[in-house]
């Protein structure tokens, strides 16, 4: 399974110099696990996080963005972001708040590493998603505020969200999550994509 993986951290602010190591080493365990990327176009740890993807070569996976502007012109003159770091950058048209919550939604689970208020807004929309959640511990800003947010305020899934110090376990046990999660489906999808005499597999329509 090809997941989406999403890497959610402060854009500005003392976590970006003192985390960007351990954004990159996001990126580039995500990129060697085979699956997708997933960051806010953004500047500060997720671009961190989306470089040391590109690190990797010939990853499984792409480097996708989700950028608060509505075409590539206002991406680049209004919101000063990056481009070069992403395969496809998907232009939502919904300002940072909105664009939160369509990153959020697009993934299938959400890492927090630093983070503000932003990283606060986007673990909240995990949460509420029943997304499976992982902190990276020791990267400041939210990320090390986050286990005693959740013991004092109750949040859906709040006792399942995975802990760790170390980028590269923590994306193991994201992914480990992600299988059990999916795990009907990925033993189900058989009997919708029907071997053909080629060794291919074609999909049917189930109406007819």
């Amino acid at each position: 399974m090809r997941y989406q993986i999403c890497v959610s951290g402060a854009a500005a602010g003392e976590t970006v110099i003192s985390a960007h190591e351990q954004a990159f080493a996001l990126g580039v365990e995500i990129a060697k696990a085979g699956k997708t990327l997933l960051t806010g176009a953004t500047v500060g740890l997720p671009h961190s996080a989306a470089q040391g993807f590109k690190t990797v070569k010939n990853p499984k996976g792409s480097s996708i963005g989700f950028s608060p502007a509505s075409s590539f012109r206002e991406h680049v003159a209004t919101y000063r972001l990056p481009t070069v770091e992403f395969d496809y950058i998907n232009f939502t048209g919904m300002e940072y708040v909105g664009r939160d919550v369509h990153l959020v939604r697009s993934a299938d689970a959400v890492i927090t590493v630093g983070g503000r208020m932003g990283s606060l807004h986007e673990l909240a929309t995990a949460l509420e998603s029943r997304k499976v959640c992982g902190v990276l511990l020791g990267s400041g800003g939210l990320a090390d505020y986050a286990a005693t947010l959740l013991r004092h305020i109750e949040a859906p899934g709040g006792k399942d969200v995975i802990f760790d110090t170390d980028p590269k376990r923590l994306v193991a046990k994201v992914v480990a999550e992600l299988d059990k999660k999916y795990a009907d489906f990925i033993q189900d999808q058989a009997k919708y994509l029907p071997r053909v005499p080629n060794g291919g597999a074609k999909v049917t329509n189930r109406r007819g």
